[in-house]
Formats: C-alpha cells, structure tokens, sequence
C-alpha cells in the first residue's frame, strides 16, 4: 500500500479501511485479477505511467486544512475585498437574505431531476413557480426549468430554431451578442452542417439594415442580444422585423433585470427568449454554476430542451405537479429525442423563483432602475477625469465602454486593483478594434461615495494626460 492511501486511510479522508481494501484485493485476485493496487493500473502504458508516486505532502486535519483554505483564498480580490466594477455576462447584484435561507432547506438540496412527481410536489411546485414567473418576466408563453447557463441556452435556442427549418442551414449571430455565447453557439454546429456568420455592429450596436443584407433565405434564425454585450441598448424591434421580413426566426439573450425598465422582448415579436440568471438571486461563486434561462412560443413548446413541470389534477381532484411532455427527452426516446439535455440547474432557479417573489415587479422596477442611474452617473464621472473617452454614443442600462488610449486597460486593472476597485473587463481579446477599451459595470450595490473615489482613483493614476493623448491623436492625423 502506498504512503499516501495509508496516509489517507488514516486521516479519514478515504472511507475504505485497510481491511476492506484487503477484502476487494482478494475477491480480485479470486477472479483472476491483480493481486495489488498497482496491478490494476496494468492496463496503462508505461510510456504514460509517471513512474512515482505523486510529491504530495501529508494529509491535514480537518482544522489545519480549514486554516489554510482561508489563507489561500484572502489571496483573491473579490467583490467582499474590492469595490466591483466587472460585468460582462456576470455581476455584482444583491442577494437578499431570505434566498440564501430558504434555498438551504434540506428539502430543496436534491440529488437530480424529481423523476418520482409524488414525492416531489415541493420541488415541482416551486419549478412551476419559476417557470411561470420567467414567462411573465419575458412575455413568452413557455419556460423550461433552466438550463446550464446563458450560452449554453443560446446554443440551445439556434438548435431548436434550425429544427424547426431544417431546409435552413445558416446562422447570423450579432457582433454586439456576448462574444462567449457566440464561441459556444459555433462550437454546437460545427459539425452540422451549418453556415455561422457574424453581422458587424456600428457604434456599438448592430444596425437593422445591416442585419438585413446578412439574413436571406437560407437563414433559420438570428441571434441578437438586448441589452448588449457593450451595455448599449438596441432596436429590437426593428431587428426582429428586419430578421422576420427574410424568414428567419430572432433569438434573443436578455439581462433578466433589464426587463424591469426595458420592453419585453414578446411584446416586441422576439420568437425565443435566453438569459443568464445568474444576477437574479445568485451569487458571483467564481464562474458558477449558473443559470441559463429558455423561454418561447408555445409553438415550438414539443423542441424545447429540458424539464418541463405542468399543473395537473390527481385522482382526487386536487391540483398538483408533474414533469409534463417527458417525450421530447433523452431518458424516454434516446436517440429519437427532441432534445439532449439531461440535467437541469434546478437550485439556482429555485433562488431565481425566490428573489423575483420578494422583489415583486416594483421591486425588480427600482432595482432596474437603480442600474440604469448609477450607470449613469458613474460613466459621467469616469469621462470627467479626462483619462478616459466614451467609445460608443449610444444610451445604455448598467455597463458602458470607455477608451483608455495609451493607457492599457489590463495595466489600469491591475493598477486600481490595488486601489481597492475590480475596475472592468478588458475588450481586446474578444475585439482586437478595441484593444483599448474597458467594460465597465455598474449594479444598484454601488453607492454614490464608492463611485466617486473609483473616479477619483482614476484620475489620481500616473500615466500619460489627456492633453498629451490627444496632442498624440492630432500629430498622427496630421501624418496620415
């Protein structure tokens, strides 16, 4: 036996006792097997073997091992040690109290899907309860219970939009849509078959009529984003016309908080509705696990991907639950299936359900709100420091972008970083054109106070003075 299993026997962190790893050796060794732990390892190649045992040191107790978790995580800069100022697909919201209290009800911490509906009334009530509130939220007639993320339900959306047509083998996604839901999206039909191809924006948003000379009629469905990976605010409505004049059907990825002040996407004719959830209820947790959201028309309701939970009657009349329209999945048709989700995100739609419940549409209204001022007065504030220049003029709800010059976006991070603010996201390695420029996000956590010294720790930075920037700018031009 090795040091480190017998150092991991002895700790506890291993539940087999050296008595039951003899035990399994011998049945093994009965059945023609190895004799030894290394013996089961024969059928990897000694070129792939490392030849030693890992350099591991030994095994903590429980205490010890706490203690220097917590050392190794007040490494990090969170939005608990900084102000946070990060958007880009994930943010900084507030989470009330009750979501984290009733989502930790043991009850609500199972194991997988609620296959067992007479056992489960209470998880299934609560998905029909998100189901419906997401519907509302978005003006569709039909939500699934979640999804992994918001670009995995993007994917998800073009998959069943092309099912619909599959005469259509062309995709046009939107420069302006989060640039990871349209890594994601490729990644899905590469080897279907299908033409993807981006429409350029302008200023910071995609223009109708540009959209209009990339959809034709080979063309299943468009993927717009509302508002936009930019934080700009687009026309969706003439989008949708404009994709809808030439056949093809819109999906649209939406902040799900933005639809407290913004129309909703049904009303203004979108054929299917994706988010990320993420900010309704969840918190940031390092990337994950998320939410993704899927809404639509109860047309395509037999091609939505996922769990779908339907009020019904029992035998005595009363209302209860059920997982409805279990034909379209992968457990009951296999490779027939409409759809090849198998799981679903179903605790952090629970905390979604809750949040939208204690908010309530005014809630959620002031919430909205509170983003699109701050934002606001935040984007004011940056451009009157003089080191930083708005790279679109477009109106916005909670994030903007702004052009840092001959400043590098990744050196003015790292620079406020140790000021104490998690200042954007740099946009270069998704738009080499802005290479210069920050995302910044502003959600209704931020106070006036935190927005002013994150202004003044801008203006306070030792780099290169507007004037000079701008006598660079005029030198050039006068050159070319």
């Amino acid at each position: 036996m090795s040091d480190a299993l017998a150092d991991g026997l002895a700790r506890g962190y291993i539940p087999h006792t050296e008595a039951d790893v003899r035990e399994m050796l011998e049945v093994i060794r009965a059945g023609g097997g190895p004799a030894d732990l290394d013996g089961l390892f024969d059928g990897i190649p000694q070129p792939c073997r490392l030849g030693r045992h890992l350099d591991l040191p030994a095994a903590l107790d429980e205490q010890s091992l706490e203690l220097h978790m917590r050392s190794l995580a007040a490494r990090n800069a969170s939005p608990s040690s900084a102000v946070c100022f990060l958007g880009g697909g994930a943010y900084d919201h507030f989470v009330p109290a009750v979501v984290d209290q009733l989502a930790a009800r043991g009850e609500f911490y199972t194991s997988y899907t609620p296959y067992q509906a007479e056992a489960s009334q209470g998880n299934l009530q609560v998905y029909f309860e998100y189901q419906s509130l997401i519907a509302s939220l978005t003006g569709m007639e039909v939500s699934n219970m979640s999804l992994y993320d918001g670009a995995s339900a993007a994917a998800e959306a073009v998959l069943m939009a092309l099912a619909t047509a599959p005469d259509k083998k062309r995709v046009v996604l939107s420069a302006t849509a989060h640039p990871e839901y349209r890594e994601v999206v490729t990644t899905y039909l590469a080897n279907l078959g299908v033409d993807v191809v981006t429409a350029p924006h302008s200023g910071g948003v995609l223009e109708a009529e540009t959209l209009a000379h990339y959809v034709d009629d080979r063309t299943a469905c468009v993927l717009l984003q509302q508002p936009n990976f930019f934080g700009c605010i687009e026309d969706l409505s003439a989008l949708t016309t404009a994709a809808h004049e030439r056949g093809a059907l819109v999906a649209a990825a939406v902040d799900p908080v933005s639809l407290g002040v913004l129309a909703r996407p049904g009303d203004l004719g979108v054929d299917l509705v994706v988010a990320e959830g993420q900010g309704l209820g969840n918190h940031l947790a390092y990337g994950g696990p998320y939410l993704g959201i899927l809404a639509c028309r109860e047309s395509f309701v037999r091609r939505i991907p996922g769990r779908l939970t339907g009020q019904t009657l029992d035998r005595r009349g009363n209302r209860c639950w059920v997982l409805t329209l279990q034909t379209r999945e992968q457990h009951i048709r296999r490779e027939k299936a409409t759809s090849n989700v198998c799981t679903n995100q179903g605790l952090l739609a629970l905390r979604s359900a809750i949040h939208l419940a204690v908010l309530g549409p005014q809630g959620l209204r002031e919430v909205a709100a509170a983003c699109l001022a701050k934002a606001a007065y935040a984007r004011q504030k940056l451009l009157a420091t003089g080191r930083l220049d708005a790279a679109f003029d477009r109106p916005v709800f909670k994030e903007f972008v702004l052009r840092s010059g001959r400043d590098r976006p990744a050196q003015l991070v790292d620079e406020l970083l140790a000021r104490g603010h998690l200042a954007g996201v740099p946009l270069g390695r998704w738009y080499p054109e802005l290479d210069d420029c920050l995302l910044v996000a502003v959600t209704e956590k931020r106070t006036r106070s935190e927005i002013d010294d994150f202004a003044a720790a801008v203006a306070a930075l030792p780099a290169t003075s507007r004037g000079d920037r701008h006598a660079e700018r005029s030198g050039h031009a006068a050159a070319v």
